[in-house]
């Protein structure tokens, strides 16, 4: 199922047990992030504070911090399905002759059903605060950890356009408050908002931007994910909810935002106008230093009565973050699949905090295959960040930490079979020698072959006879069995 909104997530939530209220006041300032870490680290429930110290506004974590939240949050039962339905967009093929334009009818009503429909009014218009009359820290707005720089936006979704084609995008980028109606806007370089801004910046223009806090869980979900240029996240959120996204035009700026969201920022960002930004304790698990980022300048704010404000923390993994990256990772694969077949299966460990570390296996054809999906792997979008490429053979399990160490080990040979690179890295990379640029490495820990310069014979692996094996789990329970 999709969800209307927030709140209908919020009830489902309740109704399944998977929702705590707490009643007693907690502290913005580091209590609550106390405890939501606790809760995501112990498997908990969502958690909604009722009583925020010096706010009159609710406030919502951790909400897709399970497997479990995070597929309901998606209307799934498991990752499969989401596989099936991509691999089925993906098959389609334009109708050649009328007969086939009516056969397919049914198939392009439905494709067209997921784009965004534009409406004339929302729930997040029910209140308008114009310049003068609202305040950031009228929100209850956490500070996380202790040496962080400030306050921070952890879950926005902030809207810009291409300033030549006027497409849309979507991107998720903390926002440190700074005063009544400004904040950070930490856009990466390699971000689409900063290449939105950086269109202006040669124009010498400022960028219109909107920030929608609150929606529908895969709603919010879409601006996390690392989509490309050409495709609107609004439209995406679509597909997954298997239906549009209603969304509003803003009060101030030539924007749209969800119509169903809790609130909304809409001002400017001026791309010459940098301040110092952080520190920020981030998913990395240590603190993204300080550094200069574009200010967010705030004309007007609208939102619902009585709004909830939903807040994620970053931090030690796993955190809520590595549910919604492991979700990213399943919805990308049937595409990263159906560009490299060999491709089996693919994985990035929660402890790689998504750039560090990503497991693959390959169906293994000719020499050298291991070295072409590195390079391959380098080449897409966010996965230029990957610090780490190990690539096995199909017959690995990568989501087994134990089977994956034992055979890379096994199988590699350090001067041989380690691959190095230089590119770009994430930017909250703080070993590379330099911002944004350093150093990679692809590990090959597949079998080696004779083409491959390998000249002993590769050893088989150890495995019992299959009849003996069957014929001893049968008997297990009786061979084992305690006699009182």
């Amino acid at each position: 199922m999709s969800y209307e909104d927030l709140r209908d997530f919020l009830n489902d939530l309740e109704k399944e047990g998977e929702l705590l209220k707490i009643k007693e006041e907690i502290d913005p300032y580091l209590e609550m992030t106390q405890v939501l870490d606790r809760a995501v680290k112990e498997g908990g429930p969502a958690i909604l504070f009722e009583n925020v110290k010096g706010s009159k506004i609710k406030v919502v974590g951790n909400l897709l911090g399970t497997h479990k939240r995070m597929l309901k949050a998606l209307g799934l039962q498991n990752y499969d399905e989401i596989d099936e339905r991509i691999s089925t967009l993906m098959d389609f093929k334009a109708p050649s002759n009328l007969l086939d334009k009516i056969k397919m009818l049914p198939e392009l009503n439905k494709l067209s059903s997921f784009f965004p429909e534009i409406v004339k009014d929302g729930p997040c218009k029910e209140v308008i605060l114009r310049k003068g009359e609202f305040s950031l820290k009228d929100l209850p707005i956490p500070t996380c950890w202790p040496l962080d720089g400030g306050p921070y936006i952890t879950l926005p979704m902030v809207f810009t356009k291409d300033r030549n084609t006027e497409k849309r995008n979507c991107g998720m980028y903390r926002m440190q408050v700074f005063s009544d109606d400004t904040t950070g806007m930490h856009w990466h370089p390699h971000k689409h908002g900063a290449k939105h801004a950086l269109q202006r910046k040669r124009h010498n223009e400022k960028i219109e931007v909107a920030v929608a806090i609150g929606s529908d869980p895969a709603t919010y979900f879409s601006a996390a994910m690392p989509l490309p240029d050409d495709i609107d996240e609004m439209m995406f959120a679509g597909f997954i909810r298997k239906r549009a996204v209603e969304l509003v035009k803003c009060e101030k700026v030539q924007l749209e935002v969800p119509a169903n969201s809790e609130i909304v920022l809409e001002g400017w960002v001026d791309p010459n106008e940098l301040v110092k930004e952080g520190p920020f304790g981030d998913h990395t698990g240590f603190y993204s230093l300080e550094d200069f980022y574009p200010l967010f300048h705030i004309e007007c704010i609208t939102m619902r009565k009585n709004p909830i404000y939903p807040h994620t923390i970053v931090g030690k993994p796993p955190m809520e973050d590595a549910f919604m990256g492991y979700a990213i990772e399943r919805i990308a694969l049937p595409v990263l699949k159906r560009q490299f077949p060999e491709i089996v299966d693919l994985h990035m460990p929660f402890e790689g905090v998504f750039h560090n570390l990503v497991l693959v296996s390959i169906d293994k054809r000719y020499p050298g295959h291991a070295r072409k999906i590195m390079h391959s792997i380098w080449g897409l979008g966010q996965m230029m960040f990957t610090k780490v490429i190990v690539v096995v053979d199909k017959d690995v399990d990568i989501h087994n930490p134990s089977e994956v160490v034992w055979k890379v080990l096994n199988h590699i040979d350090p001067k041989r079979d380690f691959e190095f690179a230089e590119g770009p890295v994430d930017v909250l990379d703080h070993s590379s020698p330099l911002l944004g640029y350093g150093s990679k490495v692809g590990i090959d820990a597949t079998k080696k072959w004779k083409e491959e310069g390998f000249s002993r014979k590769w050893p088989d692996e150890i495995k019992m006879n299959k009849e003996i094996e069957d014929k001893i789990n049968k008997l297990w329970d009786k061979l084992t069995k305690k006699i009182i």
